[in-house]
């Protein structure tokens, strides 16, 4: 029996239609030309400019204090979550799940609408709080999906025979908890982090002036700024992102 080539083709077909225009850009953030019709020699002329640009610094500070803070306020929010639907079942349950899965299935432009008009409703200036009071909203949902999936393989026995030892939950939480699901906690922020980073859409509508992130940075830089220097800031901003989401992969797929 012949075995078909066709799916192999199809997934070659694929995996170029994906990872080739990475591949180009990556390989222009190198180009010594100013645009990317030629080719004038292998440079590091654009990092080292991208080095130079203090207004990237600002956005990445930026982009780095949001990112850690909602980051920091989505594990401890979205572990709870988790560990309540988890331990307690009532018959509100799947109108819970429902609260932590909506998040996902949101298009990023409702939310993002829907949160400027909360802001603007309440009267709360737009500025880095309110980013990171959305960036928080959807990265709950992540990290409670995350810790579910961690909490499905734990030993509740361990916490049985820590309390008939006569251990206190403070020390449950610190030596037993903590350690166990170190693993889910440090894969759920880093992808929450991640999340966080990359976002533009909900970032760009709820954003005051003066706030700019990495994101919303690179699209304002396409329209007036060097190519290549957005090439080159491309290149790092993946690669930091692609390092944690295998990262946190990894984390994920480890047994506790």
């Amino acid at each position: 029996m012949r075995i078909s080539r066709f799916p192999f083709f199809v997934s070659v077909t694929v995996l170029l239609f994906f990872y080739l225009p990475i591949g180009v850009l990556c390989l222009q953030s190198f180009n010594a030309a100013k645009f990317g019709g030629s080719w004038k020699g292998f440079s590091f002329r654009w990092y080292q400019e991208l080095w130079q640009r203090e207004d990237i610094h600002a956005a990445a500070y930026n982009t780095l204090i949001i990112a850690f803070s909602s980051t920091l306020v989505a594990l401890i929010l979205g572990s709870l979550a988790a560990w309540c639907l988890h331990h307690y079942t009532n018959r509100f349950q799947k109108f819970h799940y429902g609260l932590i899965y909506a998040p996902l299935a949101v298009p990023d432009i409702l939310m993002g609408i829907s949160l400027l008009l909360l802001f603007v409703n309440f009267q709360i200036p737009l500025g880095i709080g309110t980013i990171i009071i959305a960036h928080t909203t959807f990265c709950v949902s992540y990290v409670a999906l995350v810790m579910l999936a961690r909490l499905q393989d734990f030993d509740e026995s361990v916490i049985e025979a820590a309390r008939d030892l006569g251990a206190g939950w403070g020390t449950i939480i610190l030596r037993i908890l903590i350690p166990l699901l170190g693993p889910g906690l440090a894969a759920g922020g880093l992808l929450a982090f991640t999340l966080s980073v990359d976002d533009f859409v909900i970032t760009f509508l709820v954003s005051g002036p003066g706030n700019t992130t990495l994101p919303v940075k690179i699209f304002s830089m396409m329209r007036r700024s060097s190519p290549q220097v957005i090439n080159a800031l491309s290149v790092i901003f993946m690669a930091v992102t692609f390092t944690i989401v295998i990262i946190s992969q990894k984390l994920i797929r480890s047994k506790p």
